[in-house]
């Protein structure tokens, strides 16, 4: 067999650049899955992406698929035939379908019994038979949510599509895609190079594309080529380019030949928060904002140009004339934002609805401001200072800034909080009370940003599930999985003391009548557990470790992390494996007794020997462990427990537990009892696995 270079390319207008790289890799997903399935061996499929085109390269590829055999399995040969020897109609039919008569038939014999088969022989399709219908396929599997017809066409793709190229090293590979014949022609850069030109073979992609159409369709080269001239452009002016990936990859997926530029504003801009003028800069023009080595805004900007010009400056230019209306804009509706008081804006929450059965935001917001103070009092934190934050939190929903620039919320009402003499505390807390924001963001920096943070999560998990708007599958719209998420992050992370019972006793109260689920506060405590199950398994404990803690049904975050962290321990230790399964035993002992059991062991009725050994032991680490669990020192209560096992071995070795002495076998139970309730005080460990 020979092996060649394949190339396909889908020319077509400028593609979504959030997803083009998502839709490069799919159709290489997509398309590796067809050689796959064609049993075609091949080497690397490498893919490329550019604003107007998906191209797919695949490196030594056969040029014809193996032969290969069917075997087609038919009924069982009882019932093939009939008591004279003459095939059944299921026979007849499955040797129709097969192209054969029932006497051309083999017969198999398997352990189930004697059945019909028939061995069919495939010759290998020659690849460039098949090539067309595989990039198809590939096609039609591609992540489109909204794709679109052009001019008289009846094909849909994402956008329309100009030219199809496919190349099997130097012969066309025959075949129509999205209503376009197969040919050579190739499309450069819509300004620069040649706007079209011809390919002979496979393998001058992708050099021939960038040398002759001025066009890299590296996807990664070009966003290596942006990463490393912006890095460069900022050092010269003594900062540091904010190159966030998001925004990295999109410019990526604008440009065909970037060319990177700076340029600079006005400095009487950086009297507006900076986070404004960067959602400008960065959300509508794309552009990378540049900050000093303090952090700080600098008048500059870094931009990525689609084409080479003779005169820079001019583009340069045209990019400073762009902007700066848009830095104007921001400027006035600060300036315009600072003429008012943040706590004067309250009243205007009446007319911001917050659900349609919880009321405003106004009504929101007095929420907050009761039950961070409520948890800031809990906490140590400065209660005061809590109800302050809590009750202006939603302030800056009803400035100018945030209406235009919506990510600016919680960011802006810090700066008005500041500008109207509220404290450092309270100014922070009214914009950290949306953190964390995300899987790994950082929490909230201070006691009462923590206060007002929780308080605000909590408020609208007793909202929403106290009407039942519980989430369903991968529906969140109240994003109520991120918010217990983050209520939990907080409290473990910061070890604050507080219990999710009564967290969400109170904040379903502060609603008043409102609620109509009158399992709220059970549903909310289970919804937040069953997070604390999906975040430990993320951060890679147990099942059985996380479900040992579960069953103790923990609601307290901070408690439940300790528990957690001492019977992975405990996991470590030798005599581990072995107390779990007496655990087991013993839970199994005490579930079919089906008797009263004592909650006092009887002294008088214990046996020299093992048995009164392992009573001994029990009754002093009983009285010992006491302030280690009223202190949550769960590891050491278990290093602690550990000591049981020679104890346990012996006395299961010797004693039978289910004497026929009634008194004797209740007294021994209400042992197991005492013993098992010591492991209890962590987690029932009779669940671990070895």
């Amino acid at each position: 067999m020979m092996q060649k270079t394949f190339l396909v390319e889908i020319g077509t207008e400028e593609l979504p650049p959030k997803s083009l790289r998502t839709l490069a890799q799919s159709f290489a997903a997509n398309f590796i899955e067809q050689l796959d399935n064609a049993n075609l061996e091949h080497g690397e499929v490498l893919w490329y992406a550019s604003p107007r085109r998906l191209a797919l390269k695949v490196l030594n590829l056969n040029d014809t698929q193996p032969d290969s055999q069917i075997v087609k399995r038919g009924p069982a040969v009882s019932a093939a035939f009939d008591q004279a020897g003459n095939p059944t109609k299921a026979a007849e039919g499955w040797a129709r379908g097969c192209g054969i008569s029932v006497d051309q038939a083999e017969r198999v014999q398997t352990d189930k019994g004697e059945w019909l088969s028939y061995t069919q022989y495939q010759k290998g399709q020659a690849v460039v038979d098949l090539l067309c219908d595989m990039v198809k396929a590939a096609l039609s599997k591609l992540p489109i949510p909204k794709p679109m017809r052009w001019a008289a066409r009846q094909v849909e793709f994402i956008r329309p599509s100009h030219t199809v190229t496919m190349l099997y090293g130097d012969e066309l590979v025959p075949g129509t895609i999205l209503d376009i014949q197969s040919n050579r022609i190739i499309r450069g850069h819509r300004f620069m190079g040649e706007q079209e030109f011809t390919i002979d073979h496979a393998d001058q992609y992708p050099d021939i594309l960038e040398q002759r159409g001025k066009v890299i369709a590296d996807y990664d080269k070009r966003k290596s080529i942006i990463k490393q001239q912006a890095q460069e452009a900022a050092a010269k002016l003594n900062g540091k380019a904010d190159l966030t990936e998001s925004l990295l990859e999109e410019v990526s997926s604008l440009v065909e030949w970037p060319i990177v530029l700076t340029a600079k504003f006005e400095e009487r801009f950086l009297d507006v928060p900076a986070e404004s003028l960067v959602y400008t800069m960065k959300g509508d023009q794309k552009y990378f904002p540049v900050y000093d080595n303090q952090g700080k805004l600098l008048p500059n900007f870094i931009f990525v140009a689609n084409i080479e010009s003779k005169d820079p400056q001019v583009v340069i230019a045209g990019n400073e004339k762009v902007v700066r209306p848009r830095l104007a804009d921001a400027e006035f509706f600060y300036k315009t934002d600072l003429k008012q008081r943040l706590e004067d804006r309250l009243p205007r929450l009446e007319t911001v609805l917050f659900q349609q059965q919880l009321g405003t935001v106004k009504d929101k917001s007095l929420r907050i401001e009761a039950l961070a103070g409520y948890i800031a009092e809990q906490i140590g934190a400065d209660v005061a200072k809590a109800k302050r934050a809590g009750k202006l939190t939603k302030c800056d929903l009803v400035t100018n800034t945030v209406f235009e620039f919506p990510e600016t919320q919680g960011i802006m009402g810090r700066y008005l909080a500041i500008k109207d003499g509220e404290s450092i505390e309270v100014a922070t807390a009214i914009e950290e009370q949306y953190k964390p924001r995300f899987s790994g963001d950082e929490l909230p920096s201070t006691n009462v940003s923590c206060a007002v943070s929780i308080a605000e999560k909590m408020d609208t998990l007793a909202g929403i599930f106290g009407i039942g708007q519980h989430p369903k599958g991968d529906k969140d719209p109240f994003a109520l999985r991120r918010a217990a998420i983050g209520v939990l992050r907080i409290i473990v992370e910061k070890s604050l003391p507080l219990d999710l019972l009564d967290l969400t006793n109170y904040a379903t109260s502060l609603y008043g009548d409102k609620l109509n689920n009158k399992n709220v506060v059970t549903d909310i405590v289970s919804f937040m557990q069953g997070r604390f199950r999906a975040w430990y398994q993320e951060l890679g404990f147990a099942i059985d470790t996380i479900q040992a803690v579960l069953a103790l049904n923990p609601t307290k975050p901070a408690d439940f992390d300790a528990r957690i962290k001492a019977v992975t321990h405990f996991r470590t230790l030798p005599e581990a494996s072995s107390l779990a399964e007496a655990n087991k035993r013993v839970s199994n002992i005490l579930s079919k007794a089906q008797v009263q059991i004592p909650d006092t062991i009887n002294t008088a009725l214990l046996e020299a020997g093992a048995e009164g050994e392992l009573a001994k032991q029990v009754v002093i680490l009983n009285d010992k462990l006491a302030p280690y669990f009223n202190e949550g020192r769960y590891q050491d209560a278990l290093v602690e427990l550990s000591s049981l096992k020679s104890p346990v071995d012996e006395f299961f070795a010797s004693v039978m537990v289910m004497a026929d002495d009634e008194k004797i076998k209740l007294n021994r139970l209400a042992l197991l009892k005492k013993l098992q309730n010591l492991f209890l005080k962590v987690a029932d460990i009779s669940l671990l696995q070895a």
